[in-house]
């Protein structure tokens, strides 16, 4: 998401941190570039007006003007101003549900994405917070709905109240908070039925339905696609129930994120999750520093190192660290690697996370580095047999031949694969030597090998942030990859190239 905005933001804020001084006519016209920006990601005319306004007037400031880097200066404030209307003044809260069974009610219009955003947080509870979670569906209209929350419930592992024919949301609801009372448990889904449009049958129903269930939490999920249209419905909704909250789905899918950047400014709801993409884990709590360093091109190194974590097992972790510490690294090794980016969002995903490398993402797919490459790479690893993974040294031209021929590609790439794969082992062989491997997969890892990140050290997590210049394409550098996760070779060629 953002990417359009974020590259016309990108190219404007480059010029500025190239000059020197700047004069408020320098100012005028980088804000005037922003403002144009803003519009076209469908940010809505007054919460554009209204941030470049703020922006300018302290941007024109002495403090600006007199600074050694005023171009960097004007970055910042930007940056300061676009968490300001992403947050609100307010901090964040978290989600309700300290007083079981806690409801949570879920609304929205019909093809949203409301059903499945249900169940990914159910999932997210039950694997986070370590709730007990009923779901249930009031949806009586659509066809196969409750159906479908069953089976999605299966999916994640929660259970879904029994389906009974006839009732009305109104029955279901209490029917449902009856069931999570008795059987103990902490929160309590309400999946209400969807309309093509907002109309007074379905506010009544829902309304109905929020008065017997009294909900700690009225999430109002919306399709980012639809830009400000999403905007508008939020504020129907809240008009009319009263929401707490929302949830922006489809956001991998939206260049523009003018919604995402409207909704809180427009409406004074926070924006609480994001959805991206139709996976049961794509579901990220929505922190407006962390969207704001994404936007201009900072990247997202907590993100970056809470996925790096969650791929990582403790036992993996270990052996791994051991086996690096020693200055070993076979295909089985970069085989785990490239596998484990794939689980972390891909090369594109993990490439807008790093702090610089977002403009680079576009031009990276171009030459070829992206998820279709490393694909290949698992496919030509997965053709070798045993001792050829544990010795690729083995590899003479007839086996290189074989090896090509089962993965369905060319001898070509399976030695660029080999010549990367040798790269890494001797850049892990020069970090095994000063014990730097173990002690950095460490730090990502909490006491006994467990995830505690919420536990880690500033210290550790600026170290585990920070990463290996060298892992990340072999001595040219991509500050902020997590240790012990490297990235193949031939990027940093590309980022010289720029």
């Amino acid at each position: 998401m953002f990417e359009s905005l974020s590259e016309r933001l990108g190219s404007v804020f480059d010029r500025l941190t190239k000059q020197g001084a700047l004069s408020e006519a320098d100012v005028d016209t980088a804000l005037r570039e922003v403002r144009v920006a803003l519009l076209e990601a469908d940010v809505s005319l007054d919460v554009a007006r209204n941030f470049v306004k703020a922006v300018k007037t302290r941007a024109i400031g002495q403090a600006v003007t007199k600074s050694i880097t005023p171009g960097q200066q004007v970055v910042k404030i930007v940056h300061d101003e676009l968490v300001r209307v992403l947050a609100g003044d307010d901090e964040p809260e978290a989600l309700k549900i300290d007083n079981p069974p806690s409801a949570i009610l879920m609304v929205g219009l019909q093809g949203s994405g409301k059903t499945t955003t249900t169940a990914k947080l159910a999932k997210r509870l039950k694997e986070r917070n370590g709730k007990r979670v009923l779901l249930a569906s009031l949806d009586t209209n659509r066809p196969a709905a409750m159906e479908q929350l069953a089976i999605l419930a299966g999916q994640v592992g929660v259970d879904s109240l029994p389906i009974v024919k006839g009732e009305t949301a109104v029955q279901i609801a209490k029917r449902a908070k009856t069931q999570a009372s008795l059987g103990g448990y902490d929160v309590l889904f309400l999946d209400t039925a969807g309309r093509l449009h907002i109309d007074e049958v379905l506010m009544d129903e829902i309304q109905a339905v929020r008065d017997i269930a009294q909900p700690r939490e009225t999430l109002l999920v919306v399709d980012g696609l639809t830009g400000q249209d999403a905007v508008n419905v939020a504020a129907e909704f809240d008009g009319k129930v009263g929401i707490s909250g929302v949830v922006l789905t489809r956001m991998d899918g939206d260049g523009r994120g003018g919604a995402a950047l409207s909704m809180r400014a427009v409406t004074g709801k926070p924006i609480r999750f994001v959805g991206l993409g139709e996976k049961m884990d794509a579901l990220e709590t929505f922190e407006a520093d962390r969207v704001a360093g994404r936007i201009l091109g900072m990247g997202d190194i907590v993100a970056l190192v809470e996925k790096a974590r969650e791929t990582f097992e403790a036992e993996q972790a270990e052996r791994m660290a051991k086996r690096f510490a020693k200055g070993l690294f076979n295909m089985n090794d970069l085989r785990s690697q490239l596998e484990q980016m794939m689980k972390m969002g891909g090369m594109q995903g993990l490439m807008g996370m790093m702090p610089g490398m977002g403009k680079m993402a576009k031009q990276a797919e171009e030459a070829g580095f992206n998820d279709k490459m490393l694909k290949h790479q698992i496919a030509l690893i997965n053709s070798m047999t045993k001792k050829e993974r544990a010795n690729p040294d083995l590899l003479a031209a007839s086996r290189k031949k074989r090896i090509a021929a089962g993965a369905g590609l060319e001898v070509s790439e399976l030695n660029k694969l080999l010549k990367q794969h040798k790269q890494m082992a001797d850049m892990m062989k020069k970090m095994g030597k000063g014990g730097m491997m173990k002690q950095a997969i460490k730090q990502m890892m909490g006491k006994g090998g467990a995830p505690d990140l919420a536990n880690m050290s500033p210290e550790a997590m600026e170290a585990a942030a920070k990463g290996m210049k060298e892992g990340m394409g072999m001595g040219g550098g991509f500050p902020g990859m997590p240790r012990g996760l490297t990235l193949p070779s031939g990027l940093s060629g590309l980022m010289k190239k720029k």
